[in-house]
Protein backbone atom coordinates (compact mmCIF):
# COMPACT_ATOMS: atom_id res chain seq x y z
CA UNK A 1 0.00 0.00 0.00
CA UNK A 2 1.30 3.39 -0.70
CA UNK A 3 2.02 6.26 2.10
CA UNK A 4 -1.00 7.00 4.16
CA UNK A 5 -1.79 10.94 4.65
CA UNK A 6 -1.95 11.73 8.67
CA UNK A 7 -2.89 15.48 7.74
CA UNK A 8 -7.13 15.84 7.58
CA UNK A 9 -7.79 12.29 9.01
CA UNK A 10 -9.97 11.73 12.25
CA UNK A 11 -8.39 9.55 14.90
CA UNK A 12 -9.54 7.90 18.23
CA UNK A 13 -6.94 6.87 20.25
CA UNK A 14 -7.49 5.12 23.88
CA UNK A 15 -5.65 4.84 26.77
CA UNK A 16 -4.84 8.67 25.84
CA UNK A 17 -4.95 10.50 29.35
CA UNK A 18 -0.82 9.82 29.76
CA UNK A 19 1.62 7.81 28.37
CA UNK A 20 1.68 5.98 25.09
CA UNK A 21 -1.87 7.12 24.26
CA UNK A 22 -1.80 10.77 25.21
CA UNK A 23 1.93 11.04 23.01
CA UNK A 24 0.35 8.91 20.55
CA UNK A 25 -2.57 12.03 19.83
CA UNK A 26 -0.20 14.89 20.56
CA UNK A 27 1.96 13.51 17.30
CA UNK A 28 -1.39 12.20 15.19
CA UNK A 29 -2.15 16.48 16.38
CA UNK A 30 1.19 18.03 14.92
CA UNK A 31 0.91 15.99 11.61
CA UNK A 32 -2.76 17.01 11.11
CA UNK A 33 -5.16 14.75 12.43
CA UNK A 34 -8.15 15.88 14.63
CA UNK A 35 -7.67 13.50 17.57
CA UNK A 36 -10.71 12.18 19.58
CA UNK A 37 -9.30 10.96 23.13
CA UNK A 38 -10.84 8.50 25.42
CA UNK A 39 -9.96 7.18 28.60
CA UNK A 40 -11.51 5.97 31.59
CA UNK A 41 -11.19 9.32 33.99
CA UNK A 42 -13.16 12.12 31.97
CA UNK A 43 -11.86 14.99 34.02
CA UNK A 44 -8.11 13.43 33.58
CA UNK A 45 -8.99 12.70 29.49
CA UNK A 46 -10.32 16.22 28.85
CA UNK A 47 -7.11 17.79 30.48
CA UNK A 48 -5.00 15.87 28.58
CA UNK A 49 -7.05 16.95 25.41
CA UNK A 50 -6.68 20.87 26.18
CA UNK A 51 -2.78 20.06 26.29
CA UNK A 52 -3.44 19.13 22.27
CA UNK A 53 -5.30 22.49 21.70
CA UNK A 54 -8.35 22.98 19.29
CA UNK A 55 -7.51 19.77 17.29
CA UNK A 56 -8.81 17.80 20.05
CA UNK A 57 -11.39 16.43 22.35
CA UNK A 58 -11.27 13.72 25.20
CA UNK A 59 -13.74 12.00 25.97
CA UNK A 60 -14.46 9.43 29.12
CA UNK A 61 -15.61 5.95 28.24
CA UNK A 62 -14.54 2.51 29.82
CA UNK A 63 -13.21 0.65 26.81
CA UNK A 64 -15.14 -3.23 28.48
CA UNK A 65 -18.15 -1.27 27.91
CA UNK A 66 -19.85 -2.41 24.85
CA UNK A 67 -22.58 0.17 24.89
CA UNK A 68 -20.07 3.42 26.19
CA UNK A 69 -17.62 2.33 23.53
CA UNK A 70 -20.23 2.48 20.70
CA UNK A 71 -21.42 5.88 21.71
CA UNK A 72 -17.63 7.30 21.65
CA UNK A 73 -17.21 6.40 18.27
CA UNK A 74 -21.10 7.79 17.22
CA UNK A 75 -19.83 10.90 18.92
CA UNK A 76 -16.18 11.30 17.31
CA UNK A 77 -18.28 11.02 14.00
CA UNK A 78 -20.57 13.52 14.91
CA UNK A 79 -18.46 16.17 15.92
CA UNK A 80 -16.02 15.24 13.53
CA UNK A 81 -17.89 14.01 10.42
CA UNK A 82 -15.82 11.02 10.01
CA UNK A 83 -13.55 8.59 11.62
CA UNK A 84 -10.63 6.94 9.95
CA UNK A 85 -7.72 5.76 11.81
CA UNK A 86 -8.42 3.93 15.43
CA UNK A 87 -5.63 3.27 17.96
CA UNK A 88 -6.73 0.82 20.54
CA UNK A 89 -4.22 0.99 23.10
CA UNK A 90 -5.85 1.14 26.38
CA UNK A 91 -4.58 -1.88 28.87
CA UNK A 92 -3.83 -2.23 32.20
CA UNK A 93 -1.02 -4.94 33.67
CA UNK A 94 -1.34 -7.11 36.62
CA UNK A 95 0.93 -6.95 40.09
CA UNK A 96 3.44 -10.24 39.50
CA UNK A 97 2.05 -13.32 40.93
CA UNK A 98 1.75 -17.34 39.77
CA UNK A 99 -1.88 -17.99 38.36
CA UNK A 100 -2.64 -19.68 41.32
CA UNK A 101 -2.18 -17.05 43.61
CA UNK A 102 -3.71 -14.44 41.33
CA UNK A 103 -6.78 -12.87 42.08
CA UNK A 104 -9.14 -14.34 39.55
CA UNK A 105 -10.95 -11.26 39.69
CA UNK A 106 -7.68 -9.86 38.71
CA UNK A 107 -6.95 -12.15 36.31
CA UNK A 108 -10.01 -11.86 34.36
CA UNK A 109 -9.99 -8.19 34.49
CA UNK A 110 -7.06 -8.17 32.69
CA UNK A 111 -8.52 -9.88 30.03
CA UNK A 112 -11.34 -8.15 29.78
CA UNK A 113 -9.55 -4.90 29.42
CA UNK A 114 -6.62 -5.91 27.48
CA UNK A 115 -8.33 -7.68 25.13
CA UNK A 116 -11.96 -7.92 24.99
CA UNK A 117 -11.57 -3.83 25.77
CA UNK A 118 -9.59 -3.87 22.07
CA UNK A 119 -12.28 -5.96 20.47
CA UNK A 120 -15.32 -3.17 21.65
CA UNK A 121 -13.03 -0.59 20.78
CA UNK A 122 -12.42 -1.30 17.17
CA UNK A 123 -15.69 -3.25 16.18
CA UNK A 124 -18.09 -0.19 16.21
CA UNK A 125 -15.54 2.05 13.88
CA UNK A 126 -14.72 -0.80 11.64
CA UNK A 127 -18.08 1.01 9.18
CA UNK A 128 -15.92 3.92 9.37
CA UNK A 129 -12.52 2.80 8.75
CA UNK A 130 -13.72 0.37 5.63
CA UNK A 131 -15.37 3.48 4.28
CA UNK A 132 -12.79 6.11 4.44
CA UNK A 133 -9.98 3.00 3.94
CA UNK A 134 -8.41 4.22 7.16
CA UNK A 135 -6.16 2.29 9.27
CA UNK A 136 -6.26 0.45 13.03
CA UNK A 137 -3.75 -0.10 15.48
CA UNK A 138 -4.07 -2.61 18.09
CA UNK A 139 -1.57 -2.61 21.33
CA UNK A 140 0.21 -5.69 21.84
CA UNK A 141 3.68 -6.55 23.55
CA UNK A 142 6.50 -8.49 23.20
CA UNK A 143 4.55 -10.50 25.68
CA UNK A 144 2.93 -11.90 22.62
CA UNK A 145 5.80 -13.72 22.04
CA UNK A 146 7.81 -13.98 25.27
CA UNK A 147 7.11 -16.72 28.13
CA UNK A 148 4.80 -14.68 30.47
CA UNK A 149 5.61 -16.51 33.53
CA UNK A 150 4.13 -14.23 36.51
CA UNK A 151 2.08 -12.22 34.21
CA UNK A 152 0.03 -14.59 32.35
CA UNK A 153 -3.17 -12.76 31.94
CA UNK A 154 -1.27 -10.35 30.80
CA UNK A 155 0.74 -12.11 28.13
CA UNK A 156 -2.78 -14.06 27.10
CA UNK A 157 -4.56 -11.06 26.16
CA UNK A 158 -1.25 -9.80 24.01
CA UNK A 159 -1.11 -12.91 22.50
CA UNK A 160 -4.68 -12.76 21.26
CA UNK A 161 -4.58 -8.89 20.93
CA UNK A 162 -1.69 -10.23 18.03
CA UNK A 163 -3.88 -12.80 16.54
CA UNK A 164 -6.99 -10.23 16.15
CA UNK A 165 -4.45 -7.58 14.24
CA UNK A 166 -3.42 -10.08 11.54
CA UNK A 167 -6.94 -11.25 11.16
CA UNK A 168 -8.10 -7.53 11.02
CA UNK A 169 -5.15 -6.70 8.53
CA UNK A 170 -6.16 -9.32 6.59
CA UNK A 171 -9.80 -9.10 5.93
CA UNK A 172 -9.62 -5.26 5.96
CA UNK A 173 -7.25 -5.38 2.66
CA UNK A 174 -10.31 -6.06 0.15
CA UNK A 175 -11.56 -2.51 1.34
CA UNK A 176 -8.25 -0.49 0.73
CA UNK A 177 -8.32 -0.36 4.78
CA UNK A 178 -5.62 -2.34 6.85
CA UNK A 179 -4.43 -2.66 10.14
CA UNK A 180 -1.17 -3.05 12.34
CA UNK A 181 -0.48 -4.83 15.55
CA UNK A 182 1.67 -2.67 17.57
CA UNK A 183 4.83 -4.45 20.07
CA UNK A 184 6.01 -2.66 23.02
CA UNK A 185 9.00 -3.64 25.20
CA UNK A 186 9.96 -1.77 28.26
CA UNK A 187 8.01 2.14 27.93
CA UNK A 188 8.91 4.51 30.63
CA UNK A 189 5.07 4.34 31.89
CA UNK A 190 3.45 4.52 35.24
CA UNK A 191 1.63 0.93 34.53
CA UNK A 192 5.37 -0.31 33.89
CA UNK A 193 6.54 1.39 37.28
CA UNK A 194 3.58 0.06 39.42
CA UNK A 195 3.68 -3.65 37.52
CA UNK A 196 7.10 -4.23 38.49
CA UNK A 197 6.99 -2.19 42.13
CA UNK A 198 7.64 -5.32 43.91
CA UNK A 199 10.86 -7.20 45.04
CA UNK A 200 9.44 -10.24 43.47
CA UNK A 201 9.17 -8.05 40.01
CA UNK A 202 12.31 -6.87 40.42
CA UNK A 203 14.49 -10.03 41.17
CA UNK A 204 12.97 -11.09 38.05
CA UNK A 205 13.45 -8.64 35.79
CA UNK A 206 17.10 -9.11 36.83
CA UNK A 207 16.95 -12.51 35.14
CA UNK A 208 16.80 -10.59 31.84
CA UNK A 209 19.63 -9.81 29.82
CA UNK A 210 20.31 -5.92 30.51
CA UNK A 211 20.14 -5.17 27.21
CA UNK A 212 16.50 -5.96 26.57
CA UNK A 213 15.56 -3.93 29.39
CA UNK A 214 16.66 -0.25 28.78
CA UNK A 215 13.30 1.50 28.92
CA UNK A 216 11.42 3.86 26.14
CA UNK A 217 9.79 7.14 26.51
CA UNK A 218 6.70 7.08 25.24
CA UNK A 219 6.86 9.30 22.44
CA UNK A 220 9.43 7.32 21.25
CA UNK A 221 6.73 4.66 21.16
CA UNK A 222 4.17 6.67 19.97
CA UNK A 223 6.91 8.21 17.08
CA UNK A 224 6.60 4.59 16.04
CA UNK A 225 2.95 4.23 16.33
CA UNK A 226 2.00 6.86 14.13
CA UNK A 227 5.35 5.72 11.40
CA UNK A 228 3.62 2.58 11.48
CA UNK A 229 0.26 4.31 10.36
CA UNK A 230 1.95 6.32 7.44
CA UNK A 231 3.25 3.32 6.24
CA UNK A 232 0.21 1.34 7.07
CA UNK A 233 2.95 -1.04 8.35
CA UNK A 234 1.86 -4.80 9.45
CA UNK A 235 3.71 -4.74 12.77
CA UNK A 236 4.99 -1.90 14.52
CA UNK A 237 8.06 -3.23 16.98
CA UNK A 238 9.60 -0.83 19.60
CA UNK A 239 12.13 -0.76 21.04
CA UNK A 240 13.35 -2.41 17.47
CA UNK A 241 15.99 -4.87 19.36
CA UNK A 242 12.81 -6.85 19.88
CA UNK A 243 12.52 -7.55 15.95
CA UNK A 244 14.85 -10.57 15.70
CA UNK A 245 13.42 -11.83 18.82
CA UNK A 246 9.62 -11.78 17.37
CA UNK A 247 11.38 -13.41 13.88
CA UNK A 248 13.11 -15.69 15.27
CA UNK A 249 10.47 -16.69 17.95
CA UNK A 250 10.11 -20.15 16.52
CA UNK A 251 13.43 -20.86 18.07
CA UNK A 252 14.05 -18.60 20.71
CA UNK A 253 10.99 -19.72 22.61
CA UNK A 254 12.08 -23.00 23.33
CA UNK A 255 14.77 -22.15 24.63
CA UNK A 256 13.64 -19.43 26.70
CA UNK A 257 10.90 -22.14 27.90
CA UNK A 258 13.51 -24.70 29.03
CA UNK A 259 15.43 -21.91 30.62
CA UNK A 260 12.16 -20.92 32.53
CA UNK A 261 11.70 -24.12 33.59
CA UNK A 262 14.99 -25.58 34.74
CA UNK A 263 16.86 -22.21 35.88
CA UNK A 264 17.47 -22.80 39.70
CA UNK A 265 17.18 -18.71 40.09
CA UNK A 266 13.91 -18.34 38.28
CA UNK A 267 12.74 -21.56 40.19
CA UNK A 268 13.47 -19.87 43.42
CA UNK A 269 12.01 -16.42 42.39
CA UNK A 270 8.35 -18.64 41.59
CA UNK A 271 8.42 -20.21 44.87
CA UNK A 272 8.98 -16.89 46.57
CA UNK A 273 6.28 -15.38 44.66
CA UNK A 274 3.93 -17.96 45.94
CA UNK A 275 4.87 -17.78 49.14
CA UNK A 276 4.58 -13.75 49.40
CA UNK A 277 1.04 -12.17 51.27
CA UNK A 278 -1.17 -11.23 48.90
CA UNK A 279 -2.78 -7.44 49.13
CA UNK A 280 -5.93 -6.09 48.06
CA UNK A 281 -6.55 -6.18 44.51
CA UNK A 282 -5.88 -2.43 44.08
CA UNK A 283 -5.65 -3.32 39.78
CA UNK A 284 -9.41 -3.43 39.66
CA UNK A 285 -9.57 0.35 40.77
CA UNK A 286 -7.29 1.64 38.39
CA UNK A 287 -8.06 3.66 35.27
CA UNK A 288 -7.53 1.51 31.96
CA UNK A 289 -3.65 2.57 31.30
CA UNK A 290 -1.71 3.42 28.35
CA UNK A 291 0.02 -0.25 27.72
CA UNK A 292 3.65 -0.58 27.47
CA UNK A 293 5.06 -3.60 27.75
Amino acid sequence: MTTYEINDRVALVTGAARGIGLETARQLCERGARVALVDLDPEATERAAAELGGRAIGLGADVTDTAAMESVVAEVVERFGRLDIVVANAGIAPRVATTRTMDPAEFERVINVNLLGVYRTVRPALPHVIANGGHVVVTASIYAFINGVLMAPYAMSKAGVEQFGRALRGELAQHGASASVAYFGFIDTAMTQDAFADSIAERFIATFPAFLLRKLQPSVAAAAVVAGIESRAPRIIAPRRWTAYSALRGLVNPIADRRTERNAEVQRILSDAEKQPRTPVDALTRAAQPASA
